[in-house]
């Protein structure tokens, strides 16, 4: 299936039936990379979102729940690779870090990424994640909205949280928000926050236009409201969600939305398994594993 669209960028979608993976893979292994790309990998219900960067940089943000993201992951890095420089825990609940333990097995970190807030529940995985990253000798750094990482032409900027929303009682609220800009695409990561967060993004001059959106809690009714979508105006919108989940995420109100925004094409890793964004000739190129 193809499907040519024009907004923010062209984009092209190209769905890769199973037994045809390995030339996906094939193609993004054969060469030294030379722009930036963005995978959406499948870790069933939870969140995981590996951006590339020329020079072979990878900065992976959010592992999933479980191991599930060591075998998601090897399906788009070069075989042999065994780096990943920067690895970002948006926020303390296991569906997003719970992935780090087993990765932390096949790969080596250059440095860990956090809001600065501390597990409330699953404290045992918690505590593991910490105490394996300390004997590692891995350096864990605390950034919060206004912070930024930048690498050649690409930088993420994180929108929130800020002091007061570190502080809430609801760990959604405190998850980082990165706005990823490169010189072929840009995106906007947006961990589990709810329509409040949005709010108040929304009041404060921050860029939120983007090609790419990470649907906010998997596409929880509560997330990635009307005026949101109004003001990200996303070309492709991606949710990161297990199949059969007890949640019913992505909610009917979600893809509603989302089927009423500027959005050309809502893919899903329950539906499509990971999803990756390769700029091509000026065009955003699209595979899905299926």
């Amino acid at each position: 299936m193809i499907r040519w669209l024009t907004a923010h960028a062209a984009l092209v979608i190209i769905a890769l039936v199973a037994v045809d993976a390995f030339v996906w893979t094939g193609v993004l292994q054969g060469a030294p990379r030379v722009t930036s790309s963005l995978h959406f990998l499948d870790v069933g219900q939870g969140d995981s979102e590996l951006l590339l960067l020329p020079g072979d940089v990878a900065i992976l943000t959010d592992a999933g729940p479980d191991k599930t993201v060591v075998r998601s992951i090897a399906r788009v890095f070069p075989a042999g690779r065994h780096y990943i420089d920067i690895g970002i825990i948006s926020h303390p609940q296991l569906d997003h870090y719970g992935g780090f333990r087993e990765l932390l097995t096949h790969y080596r970190f250059g440095a860990i990424v956090t809001n600065g807030r501390e597990a409330t529940g699953a404290r045992g995985e918690w505590g593991a994640l910490t105490e394996a990253l300390h004997a590692e000798h891995i350096p864990v750094i605390a950034l919060r909205g206004g912070d930024r990482i930048r690498y050649g032409d690409a930088a993420i900027l994180f929108l929130a949280p800020d002091e007061k929303l570190l502080r809430s009682k609801e760990l959604n609220d405190t998850g980082l928000v990165g706005y990823i800009t490169t010189p072929s695409f840009s995106a906007l990561l947006t961990a589990d926050i709810g329509t409040n967060v949005e709010k108040m993004l929304l009041k404060k001059n921050v860029p939120l236009a983007v090609d790419i959106l990470k649907v906010g809690h998997h596409g929880s009714k509560y997330s990635t409201g009307s005026a949101f979508l109004a003001r990200a105006r996303p070309l492709l919108a991606a949710i990161g969600v297990g199949a059969r989940n007890s949640y019913r995420h992505p909610t009917v109100e979600t893809l509603a939305r989302l089927a009423s925004s500027t959005a050309r094409a809502i893919l899903r890793t329950d539906q499509h398994g990971t999803i990756s964004i390769i700029p091509q000739e000026g065009k955003l190129r699209v595979f899905t594993e299926r």
